[in-house]
């Protein structure tokens, strides 16, 4: 088929590849702007450029799809299909309607639960015991296309949302290719409404652990947040990430040190407790609990939190 797609993230760019290697015509690229990355901040292009420009692939980055420009090129392309992947910008109804079989987008949820931008993280903070990807015919609203094929992941209790996206990007690629050999065959399923959950963006300020929280949605909430932004907690007044941790049995105030002897670090929740297994104190490296111990003893009664 020839096909225009669009897309942003490494998510995006396992898609892309797969389907120029599956030998799909791909007449046009559009993903994001360059944006700052790195200490430098430096303009970097985004993981769908480099993969598109390393094949040969045209691309092109417009601010926004709403433009008489934009829409006459993209039927200049005359593609078959549009297939879309975390690109970040509104297709409107005249976008939409280009492809000769319309456009279909690759979202890493079983919709109709977690429509929106970050369904992984969400995923594992509910503690969901599945998530996967559905290819959806798409619509004028968010992620609310009718479904084409949908394939069920599990989530592990090690999953982060880094490794659970590897997953979730390598099934996206399956799946939109099987959905494009397919696509004859397939029957549309509207989605229902009423069972709809909202995949809200993350924040830095949701990332901080709430201590009064029960300890395993703690430790889920520390895979969730894997890499980006960082579950985070306050050790007097200063910032501190963590990187894992684990629930553990314990009581005591929420916030406090219950344990804090050789690599055994150990904060009281609302209920239960968490083992710190790595941290990382602002202006330094990512450390074992050991190594963060060993630099700045705890005593016992020490509190985290604000």
């Amino acid at each position: 088929m020839r096909i225009i797609f669009a897309g942003t993230p490494p998510f995006a760019a396992a898609a892309l590849d797969a389907l120029a290697d599956a030998g799909h015509d791909i007449v046009l690229v559009l993903t994001q702007p360059d944006r700052p990355a790195g200490r430098g901040m430096k303009l970097t292009p985004s993981a769908v450029k480099q993969a598109a420009l390393a094949r040969g692939l045209p691309v092109r980055q417009p601010p926004s799809l709403k433009t008489p420009e934009a829409e006459a090129e993209l039927r200049a392309a005359a593609a078959d299909v549009m297939v879309v992947a975390a690109y970040g910008l509104i297709l409107p109804q005249a976008v939409l309607d280009i492809p000769r079989l319309g456009c279909l987008n690759i979202h890493a949820s079983l919709l109709p639960r977690w429509r929106g931008a970050a369904p992984i993280q969400r995923a594992i903070l509910a503690g969901d015991a599945e998530t996967g990807i559905t290819i959806m015919q798409m619509d004028a609203g968010l992620d609310t296309g009718a479904m084409l094929t949908r394939t069920v992941v599990p989530i592990s209790d090690h999953d982060t949302a880094a490794s659970l996206h590897d997953t979730l990007a390598a099934a996206g690629a399956t799946a939109i290719v099987a959905a494009l050999t397919n696509l004859p065959t397939l029957v549309p399923v509207t989605q229902d409404n009423a069972l709809a959950t909202y995949a809200a963006k993350l924040t830095k300020e949701e990332a901080q652990l709430d201590w009064q929280q029960p300890a395993p949605a703690l430790a889920r909430a520390v895979r969730a947040y894997h890499p980006v932004p960082g579950a985070w907690t306050l050790l007097d007044g200063a910032p501190l990430k963590i990187w894992a941790a684990q629930a553990v049995a314990g009581s005591g105030q929420a916030g406090e040190v219950l344990r804090a002897e050789a690599d055994q670090l150990v904060v009281a929740c609302g209920d239960g407790a968490l083992a710190l297994q790595e941290l990382q104190p602002a202006g330094s490296k990512r450390m074992s609990a050991a190594a963060f111990l060993a630099g700045r003893p705890l005593a016992a009664g020490t509190r985290f939190g604000a």
